[in-house]
């Protein structure tokens, strides 16, 4: 085959190409002719790269065959953002914005297409008018799926933020009530032959019952006695210890902290001494503070499971699982499980103060949804404060609707930005830090409620304001 006839062959073999991708399936042969002998073909093998993130976006392309994988590997993500097979197109578009490739593509499997400079675009698009709505289209999906996939990356980073914050939460009692079952089984133990001493110890039943009747008082006296600072604890653990000393108590120092917690003084001590056979005394108050330890155990594994359950609970009024999407939310107690949610982020410095509307009534919306919207706020409020200040939680009750305020005492926001502080991707936070989705995610659900957000903002006194209508349109009220 000679050259005129071998590229007349390829030229209708890119053109029959062409015919099989959407946009262009129903163009003249003319039309398909220009974007073959103007576009330039590519051929990539598996694993090398059409485009890197970053480059100038200078060019269209169109695949034919094979697979392409675009993935964002620059600030601060790394993962696959989506995928193009024979019959897409990809990169700049006409009437795109794109200045730079926001992603590295790299063919999965060989492939086969054209490219075509941004250069030819006017030329293109005056030859073929009909392309103009469908590349508007195009770019119209494009940015929907874009926004999409940021939106998700967004909840997922939120959610993986609330996960390692809720980790944290639930290791700390976790770990508490499992060191505090070890040392009780100690307890247990020690108890069971401090027991055996005692009763060869030479005391009546009346004696016996004087202690018993101690431990009683003793006990619950532990649970109501207010704690003593370090050094007031310590001054008087030493003079527990010394009374021990002087009434032959071996190792009283190891039963001073636990006698001084549970509010016990030398003085009781003397009292419980006097009822009591010296030779016994020391199995007698041993016995004593081992009953007391194991008190104390128990209720340090009360305490922590009791953490660990209201975090549990706290978890599924969060996410309101086991509910249907609409139902009567009570909003005090959304911002009650959204407070114990960001506990970790809280307690760092920030000092919250509630001004509740106690009148105010449950509105029907989608629970878990509006407690995004309290995450957003509360999270930005306490970032803006640099994690300590002051953050207020309020509610009021108003005729058509409710209100609820997140405020914070941090620098405020710039006027000349406070306009677009909704705005999708806009954000203030530096690369990697923030896709700009969090109150873009707030507006959207709150207009979603047949709601209004605003923000006022000022250095020291920023107020985010939700306006939420008690019912939804078409419910009776």
């Amino acid at each position: 085959m000679s050259q005129p006839e071998q590229s007349l062959a390829h030229l209708s073999e890119l053109m029959t190409a062409l015919r099989r991708v959407k946009i262009f399936a129903d163009l003249p042969p003319e039309h398909l002719a220009w974007l073959a002998t103007h576009g330039q073909e590519l051929r990539l093998a598996a694993g090398e790269a059409l485009k890197r993130e970053g480059d100038p976006a200078d060019a269209m392309f169109v695949f034919f065959e094979g697979e392409m994988q675009a993935r964002r590997e620059g600030g601060g993500f790394d993962g696959q953002v989506y995928t193009m097979r024979a019959g897409d197109i990809g990169g700049v578009i006409p009437f795109s914005r794109m200045t730079r490739y926001g992603v590295t593509s790299r063919a999965v499997a060989p492939v086969w297409g054209l490219r075509l400079g941004t250069e030819f675009f006017p030329e293109m698009l005056e030859r073929m008018p009909a392309l103009t709505p469908r590349f508007v289209a195009a770019l119209s999906d494009r940015v929907r799926e874009t926004t999409r996939e940021d939106s998700q990356r967004d909840k997922l980073t939120a959610l993986g933020k609330l996960s390692a914050g809720l980790a944290h939460e639930l290791n700390n009692p976790a770990a508490a009530s499992r060191r505090a079952a070890q040392q009780l089984r100690q307890s247990l133990r020690l108890l069971s032959r401090l027991c055996v001493d005692l009763n060869e110890a030479e005391a009546t039943e009346e004696q016996y019952e004087r202690l018993a009747e101690f431990q009683r008082e003793a006990a619950a006296g532990a649970v109501t006695a207010s704690p003593l600072d370090a050094l007031a604890a310590s001054e008087r653990e030493d003079e527990v210890a010394a009374w021990l000393g002087e009434h032959q108590v071996e190792d009283g120092w190891e039963l001073a902290p636990t006698f001084v917690r549970a509010g016990i003084d030398p003085e009781k001590l003397g009292a419980l001494a006097a009822d009591f056979p010296a030779a016994g005394l020391g199995g007698a108050l041993r016995w004593l503070e081992a009953t007391l330890a194991a008190d104390e155990l128990v209720g340090v594994i009360e305490q922590s499971t009791g953490r660990i359950s209201e975090l549990v609970r706290a978890i599924k009024e969060y996410s309101y699982m086991d509910q249907a999407p609409v139902q009567e939310v009570d909003v005090h107690q959304g911002l009650e499980s959204t407070l114990v949610i960001l506990g970790h982020k809280l307690k760092q410095g920030v000092t919250v103060t509630r001004e509740y509307d106690e009148s105010l009534p449950r509105i029907s919306a989608y629970g878990s949804e509006l407690n995004q919207v309290w995450t957003n706020l509360i999270v930005n409020a306490v970032e803006a404060m640099g994690g300590e200040g002051q953050l207020w939680v309020r509610t009021r009750r108003k005729p058509d609707h409710i209100l609820v305020e997140i405020a914070d005492d941090g620098p405020g926001i710039p006027p000349e930005i406070q306009g677009r502080i909704f705005e999708p991707f806009f954000t203030t936070k530096p690369v990697g830090e923030g896709t700009g989705l969090g109150l873009d995610t707030v507006y959207r659900i709150v207009r979603k409620h047949h709601g209004d957000v605003r923000v006022t903002s000022k250095p020291g006194a920023t107020c985010f304001q939700v306006r939420l209508p008690m019912t939804q349109p078409g419910e009776k009220s």
